[in-house]
């Protein structure tokens, strides 16, 4: 029995070779392979699409968050405030700017950072929180107002990790349009995959933008050989905007295939788990359809033996890994990170999965939810 691909890139790659072999073929032809016209195009395009005044790309969706953390000025002895439940690193730049990350529990629905929960960080004894990261996890926007107004209450600022929500809307307007700045990831099984490494910044400010653009070139400034800041190598190559560029020109189309996915799982599975189901006024771009079982691991074997592949996001809170075991939690605790850690599993996802192949999703988690 075939094994169904959880992420199809080769059915993308089939489907947009001819286009991306062209983007491809230009940019050999020009040979600017660093910073080269198709880097300052897609920045355009993105920043208009989720409606910023600016879009500095970047080599990955963790160097994004870096770069926001640095051009906000953030530095050891800060503290910064962080979901529970998501990828590492979110976490990890806090870290690696040599400040300390405050870990708050999510929402039982989204698993998106609870306001309340973050609010409490500001009652920790030591230094009070100078931002708040949020994290638009499996594509569903954050409750973004209502952290913009915690922020705001306590002179801090809000960052937007949307690495997994690009195209994603809250009433009308894109995630990622919230925040002082706002990150995402063009990892390839992104919903805007590139064909390695790709991230990008966003913001509104015209001062912070220069200072990311800095940031990411080794901290120059205008004059290539004046560094008046500490920066990293993290520029887009050529080639990947040119990747990116080709893909964005379907990205409508496989948002919708997504969504179509998604309603199909969430009417077959209704009855048997909760479906994920979005805050109203909510589109989200469906990184990952994730539901909550009991007997993971039994249900995830009966899947596997049935040619279907899952995979856990997020097997424990993110503060159970030894590298952040010692930084602080908000005194209620992240029980909800705790129990969705235990809980979760995502269905293989992506705008290309036909009829045939989602009956074999349905049918294997319908049987191995019920039981031999």
């Amino acid at each position: 029995m075939s094994t169904i691909p959880f992420i199809d890139l080769a059915a993308q790659q089939r489907a947009l070779g001819d286009r991306i072999q062209k983007a491809i073929s230009r940019v050999l032809e020009h040979g600017s392979y660093i910073m080269g016209p198709e880097v300052l195009e897609l920045e355009d395009l993105l920043a208009a699409r989720v409606q910023r005044r600016h879009c500095v790309t970047c080599a990955s969706g963790t160097d994004a968050l870096q770069m926001a953390l640095m051009a906000l000025g953030v530095a050891p002895g800060d503290r910064v405030v962080v979901p529970d439940f998501t990828f590492v690193a979110t976490a990890e730049a806090v870290r690696l700017v040599g400040a300390e990350p405050i870990f708050a529990d999510v929402d039982p629905v989204t698993y998106n950072l609870d306001p309340e929960s973050a609010e409490l960080a500001w009652e920790l004894p030591g230094p009070s929180p100078v931002g708040v990261i949020a994290v638009d996890l499996f594509g569903h926007p954050a409750r973004g107002s209502e952290l913009e107004l915690l922020a705001q209450r306590h002179d801090a600022w809000l960052i937007v990790d949307g690495a997994q929500s690009l195209g994603a809307t809250r009433d009308g307007r894109s995630g990622i349009a919230r925040g002082v700045i706002a990150t995402t990831s063009f990892y390839p099984s992104k919903p805007l995959g590139a064909y390695g490494d790709g991230g990008a910044v966003f913001c509104d400010d015209d001062r912070l933008a220069s200072a990311l653009c800095s940031i990411r070139n080794h901290g120059a400034d205008a004059a290539p050989s004046s560094h008046e800041r500490v920066g990293l190598t993290g520029r887009l190559d050529t080639l990947q905007a040119a990747v990116l560029l080709a893909k964005l020109e379907v990205f409508d189309a496989e948002f919708r295939d997504r969504q179509a996915v998604a309603a199909r799982y969430s009417e077959a599975v209704a009855g048997l788990v909760t479906p994920p189901r979005a805050e109203a006024g909510v589109e989200p771009v469906w990184a990952q359809y994730t539901v909550e079982v009991e007997g993971r691991e039994v249900i995830r074997s009966r899947m596997a033996e049935a040619g279907i592949p899952t995979c856990v996001f997020y097997p424990h809170p993110v503060h159970f890994n030894g590298a952040y075991r010692a930084c602080p939690v908000v005194s209620d605790g992240t029980q909800v990170a705790l129990l969705a850690s235990s809980r979760v599993m995502s269905l293989p996802m992506h705008p290309y999965l036909d009829v045939s192949a989602q009956d074999r999703i349905i049918s294997a988690f319908q049987h191995a939810l019920v039981g031999p």
